[in-house]
C-alpha cells in the first residue's frame, strides 16, 4: 500500500502525459494526429482512468484508516529560505480525487458523442485533459505556492476551453471576460500570499493558520491586518468560485462546448474556490470578522443566482446561475463553520450538476436538426418542449437531477443543502432565512425548466416562434417567464459543429447517454453517507480544528426533532417552488407573462441579471477606455509634446550655431573681442 502513496503523484502526471503527446501530435502531424480521432481520445481517456483508478485507491486506503502522507522535496533556496513542492495524501485530497477524476472521465466519454463531428475534436481532448491534470494538481498541493501554480494553470486551461470555438466573437468575448475577470481575484489572492508569508514565514496551511493565531494573541500582529491578508486570499475563491461580485465571468463560460461546462461548474474551476477556503480554513476560523464575511457573501451569492435563473431561457445559462446560487450555499457553509456540510455539498453537487450540463448538453444535440442548426436556438428553452417522448433517458436523467438540486429526499441534494441549513438556523437564522428562501426558489427555476423542456408539446417545428425569437420579439407566447430572457443578438449566428443530423428531436448516442447513467446513480444514493444519525461524510472529512473523535461523535448524535423540523421545513418551500411551477409551466394555470407585467420593475431586476453587467460595462469597459483616451491626450500632448519640443529646439539652435562655423579667423577673432568686451562691461 505505500507502493500507493509513492506514486501517487503519478495521478496528475497521467493526464498530462495524454496532454503532451496528443498536443506534440497536433503540433508535428497534424492532420495525421487529426485522422486518428478516437485513438487519441482513446488514449487520453485511458490515462485519465488510470488515475481515477489510483484515486480511488487511495480513498479506500484513507477510509480503512492510513496515515496522512506528505511526501516533499527542496525546490529553491536562498540564504534560511526554504521552498518546498511535492504532494499531500489526506482525507480531504482523497475525496476530491475522486469527485474529479471520477467526473472528468465521464466527460471525456461523453465528450466523443457531442464533439463527434467537430473539427477540433482531437485539440479539445489535448484540453480537457491538461485541464483535469491542473486541477489534480492542485488538489494534491502541500502548500500555498504550489497551489497557487496549478490555481493559475486551471485558469489558463478555462480561457482556452471557454474559447474553444475562437472564431465566434461571443466564445472569444467570454473567454476574456473570464480571464481579466479571475486575474481580479488571482491579484487579491497573490497579495494575500504574500502577506501572510511576511507575517509567518511559512506557505503551510496549518502552520500560517497556527502562528497567525499566536501573533494576534499576543498582540504582535492586529488582527485588522491579519484579516485584511486573509479577505486578500478570499478574493481568489471569489473569483474562480464565481461569488459576487466577481461572478458575472461564468454565465458567459457556456460559449464553451457543453462537456466543458459541465466541469467547470461540477468538479474543476469553480469546486477550486471552495477547495481553497477548505484548505486555508485554519486561517480563516480565527477571524470572525473574515468567517461572516465568507458567510454572507456566500448567503448573497445564493440568493443572487436564484433569482436571475428564474427568468433564463437558454438552458445553459439557466445551469450556470444554478451553479452560481449553490456555490453560494457551499461558501456559505464555510463561513458558519459547517466545514464538512460545505463539503458534502460540494461533493453532491459535482455528480448532479455535471449530470444536469451534460442532459442539456444531449437535449442541444438533439434539437439542432429540429430547429436548422442554430446552436443559439437549439439552447432555447422556448423553442422545445414534449421532449421526453424523443429523449426518453435523458429526460429521466434531467428530472433526477432537478430532485436532487432541489433537496428532494432521498436524493442526493437534500441531505447537503439540509445540513447547510440546519446549522445556518443555529448560527445565524438570518442566514437560514436567506438560504431557505433560496431553496425554494431553486425548486421553481429547475422545474420551470423540467416541464418548459420535457412536457407539454413540442415546439421546435412551429417557423413563427423561431421567426419571432430571432426577430426579438416580445410576443412570443407565455413560455417563459414573461416575453423572454435571451438577449436577440445571442440567437444570431453560432457555431455549426455539423452533426449532420435532420427531422425531429432524436435521443444521444451510447457514449452520451451512458454517462448521464452512471452520474444519475450517485445524484440519488451519495447523500446517504451524509444522513444525520450516521454521517459517514463527517466523520472523514472534518475540519483541521476538530480530532477523529470528535467529527465521529458529531457524526453520531442528532436531534430527531430538530431534524425533522428543519427538514420539513426546507422540502415543504422546495415543494411550494415544484407547485408554482407546475402550475405555470405544466398545467398552465397560472400566467408567467401575467405575473411579469405586474412586477415589471422585479422582473426586468431580474432579467437584467441585476444590472451587474451593465455597471461593469459603464465603469470598468467604458471607463477604462475613457482614461485611456486621457492619458494617450496626456502622452500626445505633454509626453511627446516635451519631447518633440526638445527635439524642435535643438533643430533651431543647430541651424542658428551653424553660421558661427564658417572657418574665418577674422570672424572668430571678433567673437573672442565681442566676448571679452561683454566681461569687462559686465564685471565693471
Amino acid at each position: 500500500m505505500e507502493a500507493l502513496y509513492e506514486y501517487a503523484w503519478l495521478i496528475p502526471v497521467f493526464p498530462l502525459l495524454g496532454a503532451m503527446l496528443v498536443g506534440l501530435g497536433l503540433i508535428s502531424f497534424n492532420r495525421a494526429t487529426n485522422a486518428l480521432r478516437q485513438i487519441n481520445a482513446v488514449l487520453i481517456i485511458s490515462f485519465l482512468g488510470a488515475a481515477m483508478s489510483m484515486s480511488y485507491a487511495l480513498l479506500w486506503s484513507q477510509i480503512h484508516g492510513h496515515e496522512v502522507f506528505l511526501s516533499t522535496f527542496e525546490w529553491a533556496a536562498a540564504g534560511t529560505f526554504r521552498l518546498t513542492m511535492g504532494y499531500t495524501i489526506d482525507h480531504l485530497t482523497a475525496m476530491m480525487l475522486v469527485v474529479v477524476t471520477t467526473v472528468a472521465f465521464l466527460v471525456m466519454i461523453y465528450t466523443d458523442g457531442y464533439m463527434a463531428h467537430d473539427s477540433g475534436y482531437v485539440r479539445f481532448y489535448a484540453y480537457l485533459s491538461l485541464f483535469s491534470s491542473s486541477m489534480l494538481g492542485l488538489v494534491i498541493s502541500p502548500n500555498l505556492v504550489q497551489i497557487y501554480i496549478f490555481w493559475e494553470l486551471v485558469g489558463m486551461c478555462s480561457y482556452l476551453l471557454v474559447g474553444f470555438w475562437y472564431d465566434r466573437k461571443a466564445a472569444a468575448d467570454a473567454a476574456q471576460k473570464a480571464f481579466v475577470t479571475n486575474r481580479v481575484g488571482d491579484f487579491g489572492l497573490l497579495l494575500g500570499i504574500l502577506g501572510l508569508f511576511w507575517t509567518t514565514g511559512s506557505f503551510d496551511f496549518q502552520t500560517i493558520g497556527d502562528r497567525l493565531q499566536d501573533l494576534v494573541a499576543s498582540g504582535q500582529l492586529s488582527i485588522v491586518v491579519a484579516s485584511i491578508f486573509a479577505i486578500l486570499v478570499f478574493l481568489g475563491p471569489v473569483a474562480k468560485s464565481a461569488q459576487f461580485p466577481l461572478h458575472v465571468w461564468l454565465p458567459d463560460a457556456m460559449e464553451g462546448p457543453t462537456p466543458i461546462s459541465a466541469l467547470i461548474h461540477a468538479a474543476t474551476m469553480v469546486a477550486a474556490g471552495v477547495f481553497l477556503i477548505a484548505r486555508m480554513y485554519p486561517v480563516f476560523e480565527g477571524l470572525p470578522g473574515v468567517m461572516s464575511l465568507i458567510a454572507w457573501t456566500g448567503a448573497v451569492t445564493a440568493f443572487m443566482g436564484a433569482t436571475i435563473a428564474i427568468t433564463q431561457n437558454d438552458i445553459k445559462k439557466g445551469l450556470a446561475y444554478s451553479t452560481i446560487s449553490q456555490l453560494g450555499y457551499m461558501v456559505m457553509a464555510m463561513g458558519i463553520g459547517a466545514y464538512s456540510a460545505g463539503l458534502f455539498h460540494l461533493m453532491t453537487h459535482a455528480f448532479f450538476k455535471a449530470m444536469l450540463f451534460l442532459g442539456s448538453g444531449s437535449v442541444i444535440h438533439g434539437m439542432e436538426s429540429a430547429v436548422g442548426h442554430n446552436p443559439a436556438l437549439a439552447q432555447d428553452m422556448r423553442m422545445m418542449g414534449g421532449l421526453r417522448k424523443y429523449m426518453p433517458l435523458t429526460a429521466s436523467t434531467f428530472l433526477v437531477g432537478c430532485l436532487a438540486i432541489s433537496g428532494i429526499p432521498p436524493f442526493a441534494g437534500f441531505w447537503s443543502k439540509d445540513e447547510i441549513l440546519g446549522q445556518a438556523f443555529a448560527a445565524n437564522p438570518a442566514l437560514w432565512l436567506v438560504g431557505w428562501l433560496t431553496a425554494g426558489i431553486t425548486a421553481f427555476y429547475m422545474f420551470r425548466m423540467y416541464f418548459t423542456t420535457f412536457e407539454g408539446s413540442f415546439r421546435g417545428g412551429n417557423t413563427k416562434i423561431q421567426e419571432a425569437l430571432l426577430e426579438g420579439s416580445p410576443s412570443v407566447p407565455a413560455l417563459a417567464f414573461g416575453p423572454g430572457a435571451m438577449d436577440p443578438k445571442e440567437l444570431e449566428g453560432g457555431h455549426d459543429d455539423g452533426h449532420g443530423h435532420s427531422g425531429l428531436p432524436h435521443e444521444s448516442p451510447l457514449t452520451m447517454t451512458l454517462p448521464l447513467l452512471v452520474l444519475a446513480v450517485p445524484s440519488l444514493l451519495i447523500g446517504l453517507l451524509g444522513t444525520p444519525f450516521n454521517n459517514y461524510f463527517e466523520a472523514f472529512v472534518y475540519a483541521p480544528s476538530e480530532t477523529a473523535a470528535e467529527a465521529l461523535k458529531a457524526a453520531t448524535e442528532a436531534d430527531l426533532p430538530e431534524f425533522l423540523v428543519m427538514a420539513g421545513n426546507s422540502v415543504g418551500i422546495s415543494l411550494i417552488g415544484i407547485t408554482l411551477a407546475s402550475l405555470m409551466y405544466l398545467r398552465h394555470k397560472v400566467d408567467p407573462a401575467a405575473i411579469a407585467a405586474k412586477f415589471p420593475s422585479l422582473y426586468e431586476f431580474s432579467l437584467n441579471k441585476w444590472y451587474f453587467d451593465d455597471v461593469y460595462e459603464s465603469v470598468f469597459v467604458r471607463g477604462t477606455r475613457r482614461l485611456a483616451r486621457q492619458v494617450l491626450e496626456v502622452d500626445y500632448n505633454v509626453v511627446d509634446g516635451a519631447v518633440n519640443f526638445t527635439g524642435f529646439l535643438a533643430v533651431i539652435t543647430g541651424e542658428g550655431l551653424k553660421y558661427f562655423e564658417n572657418g574665418r579667423a577674422q570672424f572668430y577673432a571678433l567673437i573672442v573681442f565681442l566676448a571679452v568686451l561683454g566681461i569687462v562691461i559686465v564685471a565693471a
